[in-house]
């Protein structure tokens, strides 16, 4: 089982990934991923377009994510066939976000990533971009300092939980709200494996 955790950045994806984890850990074996992961070469390249020190258009850029994920895929593959739970601090909905908000076509972004295993739940924490900003106000990346983005970064969210049945979840709530939240969607689901 796949669970990919979506969400602005300071939606509490982490967070809730974390103490998701920590109930299924119980039961079964997890792996943790959080993408982009910045201790890759191509995470680096990532990272270093995100300060600023590169100039990449949105396509390149999320073929560079796309890629990200990829570098894990044989460990993806493994973990899912021991019948482990991988869980995924941004996954595959997240370059059609961002993309989509760049302008690139949502196919074209799902048909690149049509390698990569599905997500069998994916959790939409929902908050508005003013949100992202008032929890994390110094540090930003370029892609957090522009509100118009993030805006159509969270339309994409919204649409694509609508049409693919995602649990979503107001990430506006405390954290604890929002963590029993998260335990009642996903928790039953896994005991119906």
């Amino acid at each position: 089982m796949l669970i990919a955790f979506e969400g602005l950045d300071q939606s509490g994806k982490e967070t809730q990934a974390r103490h998701l984890r920590a109930r299924i850990e119980q039961d079964r074996k997890v792996h943790p991923l959080s993408f982009p992961d910045y201790e890759t070469p191509i995470g680096r390249e990532i990272a270093r377009a995100l300060a600023g020190e590169r100039e990449f258009g949105p396509d390149v850029m999320q073929l560079l994510y796309v890629a990200n994920r990829c570098e894990f895929l044989p460990k993806i593959e493994m973990w899912l066939a021991a019948d482990a739970v991988v869980m995924c601090d941004r996954y595959r909905a997240s370059s059609i976000a961002y993309g989509e908000a760049h302008g690139l076509d949502p196919a074209w972004l799902n048909d690149i990533q049509r390698y990569l295993p599905p997500a069998t739940i994916t959790v939409l924490l929902d908050i508005a971009p003013e949100t992202a900003v008032q929890r994390k106000a110094t540090g930003r990346d370029r892609y957090e300092r522009d509100l118009s983005l993030l805006a159509r970064v969270r339309e994409s969210y919204r649409r694509q939980a609508q049409q693919l049945d995602w649990v979503l979840i107001n990430g506006e709530a405390s954290k604890d709200d929002v963590c029993a939240a998260v335990e009642a969607a996903v928790l039953p689901r896994l005991t119906r494996r």
